[in-house]
């Protein structure tokens, strides 16, 4: 009479490539969540150096030269935006660096945006 079926052997085989499989596709998952953050909070950096140069336009401030932090938050992230304004060459024009920073990790640049901008009177 022929038995049919698997051996202890072709079973344990089996069960260690379903495992590094499993193993593999989880750490896959965690680098994507990982990456989908990160790529969220590089947006709204984005958004808030956006932000503060557009509040700059709007409200027609001549900003004053020299460095300043402001906070900027996006939803939950803390986000805090710091202005270097510079003279151009034409006195009426400046440039304004805005660099945006998590509050959590000063030293990680999370955005960073220039634009010159021009005395309006």
């Amino acid at each position: 009479m022929l038995q049919m079926g698997f051996t202890l052997l072709e079973v344990m085989v089996a069960l260690v490539i379903v495992g590094t499989a499993l193993g593999a596709s989880l750490r896959a998952i965690g680098s994507l969540t990982q990456n989908s953050g990160s790529l969220r909070a590089t947006t709204l950096a984005g958004m808030s150096a956006e932000n503060t140069l557009v509040n700059i336009r709007l409200t027609k401030t001549w900003p004053e030269l020299g460095q300043r932090m402001i906070a900027c938050p996006q939803e939950e992230f803390l986000l805090v935006c710091q202005l270097n304004v510079a003279q151009s060459r034409n006195v009426n024009f400046r440039r304004v660096e805005v660099n945006v920073y998590d509050s959590r990790e000063p030293e990680h640049r999370l955005g960073h945006l220039v634009q010159v901008v021009s005395n309006g009177l």
